[in-house]
């Protein structure tokens, strides 16, 4: 599966993936997975921009509810526009993932994509799942591990730029106090048994991205627009100089990638872990 630009250089985590890469093979392991029917009732956790409402909505299945929640009241309002360009009918809310603005057992299924990757509290959030959804209803999460981000590049300052990257984020995180799980993907079978949900499917979806000859001048640039703001808003001035040395040497893969030109081999994967489970009767 193939995105429109994954970059371990500029995040340490899959960005904005759904408007990157989603394609109608996905749409179809979503629609077969949460098996919409007349008069359900589904949730979109961290909706986005709204394409999983619009693709859902391209089913045209009677009756049919469909809610989208995001954290970002930004996203939520783009969302909105586009279904309603598409004469869809759907509710939007900005909401926190772990405190959902929903009664208990509500939805017939609940899902979300590249969402707990961004939650300290992993837990908290698919116990949230589980609850606002009925029992029988499913629960499908869609998650990277972000760990084993695997990247290469044919020139030794590319390298040099990953490795940095891997230091600057990891001090940016700590210092921030984003103490994330970057390996939640494979881990949502268990997390979902300990949350009363069974797992029933694991899919695991290629996230790669391959450059042949060297980059246009707008990725540099945006690679070096998007450090230089991070340095700008460091927490404090151990980060910042980290990340001045980071900068440095992305500058320096830039001018080596320039003069390898056509020579020029960037390779960057990892990979989705779609889990589906079922909401399990209370013991």
């Amino acid at each position: 599966m193939a995105t429109g630009f994954i970059d371990a250089l500029t995040s340490p985590t899959l960005k904005y993936l759904r408007e990157r890469w989603w394609n109608d093979a996905f749409a179809e392991f979503l629609t077969e997975t949460l098996r919409p029917r007349a008069g359900n009732r589904i949730l979109d956790v961290g909706c986005g921009e709204g394409i999983a409402e619009v693709q859902l909505g391209r089913l045209h299945v009677s009756q049919m509810r469909l809610v989208g929640v995001d954290l970002m009241i930004e996203r939520v309002i783009v969302a909105r526009h586009e279904t309603a360009a598409h004469n869809q009918r759907v509710l939007f809310a900005s909401a926190d993932a772990c405190h959902l603005p929903f009664r208990d057992g509500i939805f017939d299924s609940t899902f979300c994509v590249a969402v707990l990757q961004h939650i300290s509290d992993v837990d908290m959030a698919i116990r949230d799942f589980a609850r606002v959804t009925r029992v029988g209803g499913r629960v499908v999460a869609v998650e990277p591990d972000n760990s084993a981000r695997y990247y290469y590049s044919s020139t030794p300052a590319g390298q040099r730029a990953f490795e940095m990257s891997a230091r600057f984020f990891a001090i940016l995180a700590k210092a921030r106090g984003e103490a994330m799980d970057a390996a939640v993907g494979p881990k949502l079978p268990t997390l979902f048994t300990a949350c009363g949900i069974e797992p029933l499917e694991v899919r695991v979806f290629p996230v790669s991205q391959t450059q042949l000859g060297a980059h246009g001048d707008d990725v540099w640039r945006r690679r070096h627009d998007v450090v230089e703001h991070l340095i700008d808003h460091a927490p404090n001035d151990d980060v910042r100089k980290l990340g001045r040395e980071y900068l440095a040497s992305l500058d320096a893969y830039a001018a080596e990638a320039r003069t390898a030109g056509s020579s020029l081999v960037e390779i960057q994967h990892t990979m989705l872990f779609a889990t589906v489970g079922q909401k399990k009767e209370a013991e």
